[in-house]
């Protein structure tokens, strides 16, 4: 464990908890578990990359048992979400790797002015992602859904990161026409995917704090949980307002940071 207080690890295990539900609904559970693993864990060089690890082998715990909750509950292709997660882990290394000789910082307008896109996009169309999922899906709309769900968010999450569990959803509603409790249901598979490639690179780099990441995955998996039964339970009107609080959120995270901060 780090040398943090007995105060810290519970506000910690409490944002895990929030995290967990908030990322089971609508994805962007990191907004809050990331910036309080950076807040609580002892400065350092190596600070960050410690909070990165440990929030990878938490957020992992969550949204298996999201996936898992979502995949009992709602019509979910597994087929169709692993090999997008199998294109997204591919496209998080290659971003990480392009990532290590750039600077993300220029990418942040653009991700932002895109963001309010989406949340105006959403606004204005009031019936996006609430019409019921169709029939099968055609081979050419899996391979764009593997191609730009996969791949290429994959690509920003190993390359900027915030959101990805947003820009999932909205994609995969775009592109396969699903419903918002089919997309976040989807989504978790493929998050659960690019996490388990995340959380092998941390632990191989020892940058993760096991014995407080196992303490906090028991409140993201509590929290994973109890969102995913209440997406299903509510509805995708719900998801959808839960979404439009993500984005804005996000966006002026971004704002602050790119701005003020």
């Amino acid at each position: 464990m780090p040398d943090i207080s007995l105060t810290m690890v519970v506000v910690l295990c409490l944002a895990a908890l929030a995290a967990g539900w908030i990322d089971a609904v609508v994805g962007g559970g990191g907004l809050l578990l990331l910036p309080a693993l950076l807040l609580g864990l002892p400065n350092g060089a190596s600070a960050a990359q410690y909070a990165l690890g440990t929030n990878k082998a938490v957020a992992i715990v969550g949204t298996t048992g999201a996936a898992v909750t979502y995949a009992r509950r709602t019509p979910v292709d597994v087929r169709i979400a692993v090999r997008i997660g199998l294109a997204a882990l591919a496209g998080s290394t290659a971003g990480a790797f392009v990532a290590a000789g750039m600077s993300t910082e220029i990418l942040k307008p653009v991700v932002m002015v895109v963001l309010l896109g989406v949340g105006a996009f959403v606004i204005l169309r009031p019936s996006f992602g609430t019409a019921p999922a169709t029939g099968p899906v055609s081979p050419r709309r899996v391979l764009a859904a593997i191609g730009l769900a996969g791949v290429g968010i994959g690509f920003y999450d190993g390359l900027v990161g915030p959101g990805t569990g947003t820009f999932l959803v909205l994609t995969l509603i775009a592109i396969l026409h699903l419903d918002l409790v089919t997309a976040s249901a989807t989504a978790k598979i493929v998050n659960c995917c690019t996490n388990a490639g995340a959380l092998a690179t941390f632990a191989w780099k020892g940058t993760v704090y096991w014995q407080l990441a196992a303490l906090m995955a028991v409140f993201n998996l509590v929290g994973g949980t109890v969102g995913a039964h209440t997406a299903l339970k509510k509805g995708s009107g719900f998801v959808r307002g839960v979404l439009l609080t993500v984005v804005f959120t996000l966006v002026a995270k971004m704002a602050y940071e790119q701005w003020l901060a």
